[in-house]
């Protein structure tokens, strides 16, 4: 793997390094395989899930709404648009967050409620999403419709010329978010695979065993004048005739 050049400059023969991954393909597969399933069994046996419940608001910043028959401009959509970060400082404030958990009676800090809920544009349409994560679905569905019901009057109390309307109330979710058992198993996959690749190729660099008379003329440039047979391996052809003969005779 590690061979000199004329100058006796070391470099990396690419080549050998894939031929020494690909002689141990097998094992550096059943290794990867190996971490994917323990990983996939951490997520599946020790992660709880967490489910996700949206409520869907409408950003109204004119004296249009969205039964109104007449045509909102580019330019009010776009501004409603630029108030949604404004309204998700709104509602992560410490006050509202502490108003959800008295009127949905969950037993969380401020701190730890303010991670489960998160915000974010629907593009640009003047909508904005916000949703919830919790490890019970129905807990998920009843903290949203809890900030759907407060989030507008709040709003409309703070921010002048401007109002939040209800989309979509939440439903209670019955698929996981996470964790992603596909991903975890691909991670474990990817992990056990360089691992493994990397001790061969380390076991690789380590062995200073001359394996075969290529390593010599590779790395040296040093003729090779003999070689010493194997007389211990096990019997060849050539030499089998005599070896049978021998058991036969006696010859000890």
């Amino acid at each position: 793997m590690i061979k000199k050049d004329d100058r006796q400059e070391e470099y990396i023969d690419l080549l050998e390094v894939v031929r020494i991954l690909w002689r141990q393909i097998v094992p550096i597969m059943l290794v990867g395989i190996a971490f994917a399933a323990l990983l996939f069994g951490y997520a599946r046996f020790f992660k709880t899930p967490k489910y996700e419940a949206n409520a869907l608001f409408y950003v109204n910043n004119s004296t249009f709404s969205l039964s109104s028959a007449v045509a909102i401009s580019t330019g009010e959509l776009s501004a409603a648009s630029d108030l949604v970060d404004t309204y998700v400082a709104i509602l992560q404030s410490r006050a509202n967050m502490e108003q959800v958990i008295s009127q949905s009676g969950v037993d969380y800090t401020y701190e730890e409620l303010r991670e489960m809920i998160s915000a974010k544009a629907v593009n640009a349409t003047g909508l904005f999403q916000v949703s919830v994560t919790s490890p019970n679905p129905e807990e998920a569905r009843t903290l949203a419709n809890v900030i759907a019901n407060i989030l507008p009057d709040k709003i409309s109390d703070i921010v002048a010329n401007s109002s939040v309307e209800i989309v979509d109330y939440a439903v209670t979710p019955h698929q996981r978010v996470s964790p992603s058992y596909i991903k975890y198993a691909a991670i474990g996959l990817l992990f056990g695979m360089v691992l493994c690749a990397g001790i061969v190729l380390l076991s690789a660099y380590t062995d200073n065993v001359i394996h075969s008379e290529d390593y010599l003329l590779q790395n040296y440039q040093l003729p090779v004048l003999a070689t010493i047979p194997d007389l211990t391996a096990k019997t060849s052809k050539k030499y089998g005739y005599y070896s049978a003969s021998a058991k036969k005779g006696g010859v000890s």
